[in-house]
């Protein structure tokens, strides 16, 4: 039940109809969180975890959390009614942590998937951050670590379910996982095979 008109004819129920009914990867489960109620009049979110690990939803793999905004006033720096902000974030192999141009890379990942569901957007804007620890005292085993964060938001001016669908390739590709790669294992961290 895809509305594949722009946003702009779209009402926010409808918009939440078509997020709703929308189909995923069996690698990435998705689920309806609450929506902040500060950020606009009208506000749907959603939450995806790659390859959960238990019910709780929590991912050793993947996560990302998605956040459809629409206020009819039309916020200047939204250049429109609607807007997207989205977070993703996955582990790394410190190795690849510490390369300068895997937030370049990251970012790339989120263009790149809009574009390929050509899913027209406009004022995007976001932070790709990496993320590098070491554990002490009690968390000491656990030795070195990194992961990659990606925030970003943008105004949609095609087909909303595009959008949704952009980002949950983001959140699959983040993790290791590209397209079409359903059932293939993926590497802990640590490098075990899962």
């Amino acid at each position: 039940m895809a509305f594949h008109r722009p946003p702009s004819a779209q009402s926010f129920a409808e918009a939440v109809a078509t997020a709703r009914a929308l189909p995923f990867r069996a690698d990435l489960q998705v689920r309806e969180i609450a929506a902040p109620s500060s950020l606009a009049p009208d506000a749907f979110a959603l939450a995806g975890d790659v390859r959960p690990g238990d019910d709780s939803g929590e991912s050793e793999f993947g996560t990302g959390r998605l956040v459809l905004l629409h206020d009819p006033e039309e916020p200047e720096s939204w250049s429109g009614p609607w807007r997207i902000v989205c977070f993703a974030q996955a582990p790394l192999e410190p190795e690849i942590g510490v390369d300068p141009l895997v937030t370049d890379v990251a970012w790339s990942w989120l263009v790149d998937a809009l574009d390929s569901l050509d899913a027209e957007y406009r004022a995007i804007s976001g932070t790709a951050t990496k993320l590098l620890s070491t554990g002490y005292g009690g968390l000491a085993a656990e030795g070195d670590g990194a992961q990659i964060e990606l925030r970003a938001s943008w105004s949609p001016t095609g087909d909303i379910a595009a959008h949704i669908e952009a980002w949950a390739e983001l959140v699959c590709m983040l993790a290791g996982l590209p397209p079409g790669s359903e059932g293939v294992q993926l590497l802990h961290a640590g490098g075990r095979a899962s």
